[in-house]
């Protein structure tokens, strides 16, 4: 027996457990103790449940003074004042009321923060940190139902709220064996160009490209008031609504205010992903968004209104500075459309929108890499030697360089960690993965899967990516690298542009799309889009090519035609180069070797192609002397 009288192992010969284990022995010398104590930690303050599980979560707090501009008087060394969290709650609020108003009444919604169905209670009180927001009250015949309830904010939700939103409430989300999240996009899996449209009036009628080859469908401006109304009244119909503040450009003095009111967690995550995600500082100082994003997509446009042609309609104002979503749940339109505002907006200020990759070598040189879906755009611009700046969206300016956007969206069919480990490695906790196809029982991702789409993929932020520069800013370009996958057979794999055969191939925007690069592509098909983007463009492409001619000349940029397509002949006939001579030839521009290297000039492009590159077999560098396969993958 132990000598504390508690317990003891008695000895195999008096008592045998099971499997052959010594038996347990109790004892009780205290005899008056009735009671076991553990006495090993202090006791909880909660009395129930409820109040055990509210001393669970902290109370996020400013870190800051907040200055209002809304503040009645100022301080007497004349600064801000400094206003209490509560009347900073308020105008907060206010905010987001005066963003969901209906133009046919004047005030917004009865707003108030949190989750309807988590209230905020402490002892039955409610908790000084529900804070709600309404107009004056005045009694008229436009009273509605709407106008009597009261719609809850989800406001600038960390990842982990929205994942336990998305899970809980929105059918089709799961969380994946990775950590990251996986969404349904409903009917629409891809963008809706045909039923995107900008309201055409005096001004945009002037400043903005119309007619054939322009992606820009007018509306007017009483339809988009219309479809406006009924986003706005879709989403005050809802107890919840999801509002994202956040940012675009990393370039401080150019940065855009934007505002997401959304439906749909999963919305608000990509948003949260793809934009450029405030400090607890800098929201506090938000104020009043430069643009304004209504997504109603699970709610269709009202066919029987001017201009429809289906039931999803995607709508710009510039002058209102306001964009709407109906129809179509598909996350990709927020992102795309914010673009269009900054091939807008941008301009206007003398700075150039791009769409393409960027990245930055060790001693400060930078490349943008511009290229059409399966050119190679996403990888050649992800490297292990360079700092990634962004992968989709820029903008230079004097200042040089900076990534428009905070996240990466990245496609996800036939993904692997071999292919691409940087992007396999970022699908974790916070990211959200489209449409994707996984195994019911331990929730593993099978990207090789296209039951619901081609088009899978993963939105996360910049940051999961190792090699990220941030801010994503760099110095300005030293190489403009333009991407082709030339299924013919006829460009060479690098050629060297003057100044204006790069206007010439901007503008051109050539690639061809070959089977798996778009659903339905069974034989190679030539396409062109005007500054490699020109679903997204908003002024004439000359207007881009201009200054991008501009800032070449000015900043001693020199241009580069890459072809990551076909040699040796057309496709079926010929070879795809392989990705390894790619490299070598991309690493050559960014070196500087490549401009040292001899050229000889092709007779009808005029294209210069290097007679010798390292690591390049030479015979395949100009397209004449392919005449027979080479060993290719």
């Amino acid at each position: 027996m132990a000598e504390n009288g508690e317990f003891s192992f008695t000895s195999r010969a008096r008592s045998t457990g099971r499997n052959g284990l010594p038996r347990i022995q109790t004892n009780n010398n205290n005899k008056e103790t009735l009671v076991c104590h553990d006495d090993s930690a202090t006791p909880i303050k909660a009395k129930t449940i409820d109040e055990l599980h509210s001393l669970q979560k902290k109370r996020s707090t400013p870190s800051t003074p907040i200055k209002s501009p809304l503040a009645t008087g100022t301080a007497a060394d004349g600064s801000f004042a400094v206003i209490s969290e509560e009347e900073r709650q308020r105008q907060q609020l206010q905010s987001i009321s005066a963003s969901l108003a209906s133009l046919t009444r004047e005030r917004g919604p009865k707003v108030v923060k949190g989750d309807p169905a988590t209230p905020r209670k402490v002892d039955g009180q409610p908790s000084t940190h529900s804070f709600h927001y309404t107009s004056t009250p005045t009694f008229d015949d436009n009273i509605s139902d709407s106008a009597l309830k009261f719609t809850h904010v989800l406001y600038n939700l960390s990842p982990a709220e929205l994942y336990e939103q998305a899970v809980k409430y929105e059918k089709g989300s799961f969380i994946t064996s990775s950590g990251a999240l996986a969404t349904l996009s409903g009917a629409k899996t891809g963008r809706s160009p045909r039923d995107k449209r900008v309201v055409k009036d005096e001004t945009t009628e002037r400043e903005l490209w119309w007619g054939k080859g322009s992606p820009n469908i007018e509306m007017d401006e009483h339809t988009f008031l219309v479809n406006r109304e009924r986003a706005v009244d879709y989403l005050n119909s809802l107890d919840k609504v999801f509002v994202n503040d956040q940012f675009l450009n990393w370039d401080p003095e150019h940065r855009i205010k934007v505002r997401i009111v959304s439906a749909r967690a999963y919305h608000s995550l990509f948003m949260h992903n793809m934009c450029i995600r405030p400090t607890s500082e800098e929201l506090e100082d938000f104020g009043t968004p430069d643009f304004t994003i209504y997504n109603a997509g699970q709610f269709p446009c009202n066919r029987y209104t001017h201009y429809m042609t289906s039931s999803t309609s995607i709508d710009i104002n510039l002058a209102r500075k306001e964009m709407v979503i109906l129809g179509t749940q598909y996350a990709g339109e927020m992102k795309k459309g914010l673009f269009s505002l900054m091939h807008y907006l941008m301009p206007k200020r003398q700075i150039l929108s791009l769409h393409s990759g960027c990245n930055m070598g060790k001693d400060g040189d930078v490349a943008l890499f511009f290229g059409l879906s399966g050119t190679g755009k996403t990888t050649l611009s992800t490297d292990h030697n360079r700092y990634l700046i962004g992968d989709d969206e820029h903008c230079w300016s004097d200042n040089g360089v900076s990534n428009i956007e905070g996240g990466c969206y990245a496609k996800c069919i036939d993904l692997s960690r071999e292919k691409e480990p940087d992007i396999w490695n970022a699908i974790k906790f916070g990211t959200v993965l489209e449409n994707i196809v996984f195994d019911e029982h331990t929730r593993e991702v099978d990207y090789l899967d296209k039951s619901v789409t081609e088009n899978t993929r993963a939105a996360y932020p910049i940051e999961y990516i190792p090699n990220a520069k941030i801010p994503c800013v760099g110095p300005h370009p030293k190489n403009i690298i333009l991407l082709a996958c030339d299924a013919f057979g006829v460009l060479p794999p690098v050629s060297k542009l003057s100044l204006e055969q790069t206007m010439y191939h901007f503008i051109s925007g050539y690639t061809a799309l070959v089977a798996g690069t778009e659903e339905g592509v069974k034989e190679p098909r030539a396409t062109f889009s005007a500054c490699f983007g020109a679903a997204f463009i908003m002024l004439n492409p000359t207007k881009y090519a201009a200054m991008l001619a501009e800032k070449m000349q000015k900043h001693g940029a020199t241009g580069w035609l890459v072809n990551t397509g076909w040699s040796g002949g057309s496709y079926g006939s010929g070879n795809r180069i392989k990705l390894a001579f790619t490299r070598r030839i991309i690493d050559a521009i960014h070196s500087g070797t490549l401009l040292e290297a001899s050229y000889t000039k092709t007779p009808v492009f005029g294209l210069e192609i290097p007679t010798e590159i390292e690591g390049v077999p030479s015979e395949i560098l100009d397209p004449e002397n392919t005449v027979s396969p080479l060993p290719f993958i």
